[in-house]
């Protein structure tokens, strides 16, 4: 075996010769930026209804309502609660997730409310970060409602803006978590299946002002 593999690894320097050539410079001129202001929220909001999730946009004075308003009309009655999310709709019972609540409670419960990160326009994908107002992580993957509560000042144009403005999270160890959607995979004979790996609806509500 050893001389066999001498005789390979001969023919490869062989083939490459002594010196092989320089690699050219690769030009990086990548666009990074994406869509501002209105125009950014307009395009996170077609895309992330392109994925399936529902888009609701409010102002902040309202947010409370609407969601109580949402939770009535889909019969929610018990929703987990990020431990740092400071919203309390009227008419859901709300379990704070302090101290965690356990999985097998969590899937008994209607849904569970978190905040978001950040969220990128161009690709209609939420940013999760560990922080009190976004929770854990299992809060929001075994719960069938995800009802997620983003500010218009935390929307992106891009992946490269999102992954700029990420590094000091990544950096100090935060589990940052990606979603596009509800939970989806069309891996088993080319059919979607909805709520594999996480809640099967989305309920994304677009805070601005």
């Amino acid at each position: 075996m050893s001389a066999a593999r001498e005789q390979v690894l001969a023919r490869v320097r062989a083939a490459l010769g002594e010196a092989p050539a320089p690699v050219p410079p690769v030009a990086r001129r990548y666009r990074r930026r994406g869509p501002a202001g209105a125009a950014a929220l307009d395009l996170l909001r077609g895309r992330v209804a392109d994925h399936g999730a529902s888009v609701h946009r409010c102002r902040a004075a309202e947010l409370e309502e609407r969601l109580a308003a949402r939770c009535a009309a889909q019969g929610v009655g018990r929703l987990a609660l990020a431990a740092g999310a400071p919203w309390r709709p009227e008419g859901v019972e709300l379990l704070l997730d302090r101290p965690p609540i356990p999985a097998a409670q969590l899937d008994r419960l209607d849904g569970a409310l978190t905040g978001c990160a950040l969220a990128i326009a161009e690709t209609g994908t939420l940013v999760l970060d560990g922080s009190p107002a976004c929770g854990r992580r299992a809060l929001t993957l075994v719960p069938d409602l995800h009802l997620c509560v983003l500010a218009a000042a935390d929307v992106l144009g891009s992946v490269p803006e999102a992954i700029a403005a990420l590094g000091p999270l990544a950096a100090a160890g935060r589990p940052l978590t990606f979603v596009s959607g509800p939970s989806a995979t069309s891996d088993i004979e080319l059919e979607r299946v909805e709520g594999v790996h996480g809640p099967r609806r989305l309920e994304l509500f677009l805070v601005e002002g």
